[in-house]
């Protein structure tokens, strides 16, 4: 094989509806998880990634939320470990598997989605994440042998310092959102994981990232051994069921208007995104202060909080989230009817992360994006990412009155 093997989304790759899970050759335990979910057919970025990953092969793929990656990576690792299991004695604490992931909410949603894919499989999941009880998280690593390790690269490394969880067996290396673990600082922290595992030759891995920056393609020539390269280019995917809009507005209008577009009978699920903690908290107390009951996700929440608060949104019981970037990526919920951005992101690959969030699942959804005299100049970068123009108009009549 060659050093690299290329595919995009233009070169006619198998599309997602020429490749079904059935003709994969999977195990039969892992596919009775697949059917269980209803999965049939492979989204784009699965049909092209797994016939090299289930190969044994490492893989960069290019990929946002919402493009079918996590099963992707899912599968390869399940249908590796139970082709091939362990001989001998195992022990604890020695996981065959670690996803890395930098937000404790995907890590909560990657470890969901592995229990409900591998629910027939027999093998165990663990998710680590900072911010909850440490002595809970070992007590369930020390329960029974692990095989799959879902964990912030913080809480990882608190486990390896503490000699709790020992990383020299492990087979297969998955790093999730690459790009946002190098923007929130975690590199080095994820560098020390690494080289706790088997090197590079000795295991598989498997590296995802939304944009392939020369940091990032850096770190995937140290990390990957002649891995193949998938392209998929997520932003059609992530809008086409989404009514983009953008209201030119005055910043001191903006939470009026907010209201009421919380106030219209089709905002029935809705995330408002804001760019920092400060400015997230500030809306919802305002939010509140009106009597509009609203949770609310930034990294100053403690998890037991942002938990219960993600729970009661995916249950309906909460109607209306305020989210930062960070809290927001982990947020999987099919229903979001809108997303709101109360703030134009700075990275325009945040827009695309943010809409996302709804016109999941085949819906439709609508994004309103708040364009005023302080950030409207960040709309240019983010047309140009989404490869079309965003048409701006003035707030309609009936959200503007009090």
């Amino acid at each position: 094989m060659t050093d690299q093997v290329v595919q995009t989304a233009e070169n006619q790759a198998p599309n997602s509806e020429d490749v079904s899970f059935d003709s994969l050759d999977l195990d039969a335990s892992l596919m009775r998880g697949i059917n269980a979910l209803g999965f049939e057919r492979c989204s784009p970025i699965q049909a092209r990634i797994l016939p090299y990953t289930l190969e044994g092969h490492d893989a960069i793929g290019k990929a946002q939320t919402g493009t079918g990656k996590t099963a992707a990576f899912l599968i390869t690792l399940f249908n590796d470990m139970l082709n091939n299991p362990v001989e001998g004695e195992r022990y604890l604490a020695e996981p065959r598997a670690v996803i890395l992931a930098p937000t404790r909410e995907l890590v909560m949603q990657i470890g969901e989605d592995a229990r409900e894919l591998g629910k027939f499989t027999g093998l165990s999941t663990v998710t680590l994440i900072g911010g909850a009880d440490y002595a809970k998280q070992l007590q369930k690593v020390n329960q029974r042998v692990t095989d799959i390790v879902v964990a912030t690269p913080g809480r990882l490394i608190d486990f390896l310092q503490r000699r709790d969880m020992f990383l020299d067996r492990v087979e297969s290396l998955v790093l999730d959102e690459a790009d946002r673990m190098l923007d929130m600082g975690f590199i080095p922290q994820v560098k020390r994981i690494v080289r706790s595992t088997p090197k590079k030759e000795d295991r598989q891995t498997l590296l995802f990232s939304a944009t392939f920056s020369p940091d990032i393609m850096n770190l995937a020539s140290q990390w990957t051994f002649e891995p193949i390269t998938v392209e998929i280019e997520p932003e059609r995917i992530a809008t086409e069921n989404v009514d983009q809009q953008v209201y030119v507005l005055e910043s001191r209008d903006r939470l009026n208007v907010l209201k009421n577009i919380l106030a219209t009978p089709e905002a029935t699920s809705v995330i408002v995104f804001a760019n920092r903690r400060d400015q997230v908290r500030r809306v919802h107390e305002r939010l509140q202060k009106s009597g509009l009951e609203c949770g609310i996700l930034s990294g100053e929440i403690t998890q037991a909080k942002r938990t219960k608060t993600l729970e009661q949104f995916k249950s309906g019981r909460l109607r209306v989230l305020i989210a930062t970037d960070v809290a927001g990526r982990g947020i999987h919920v099919d229903g979001v009817s809108h997303v709101v951005n109360y703030d134009l992101p700075e990275d325009p690959e945040d827009y695309v992360h943010r809409i996302g969030r709804t016109g999941r699942a085949g819906e439709k959804g609508v994004s309103i994006s708040f364009a005023s005299e302080d950030n409207a100049f960040l709309l240019p970068e983010i047309e140009a990412l989404l490869g079309q123009s965003l048409k701006c108009t003035q707030v309609p009549v009936d959200l503007v009155n009090s």
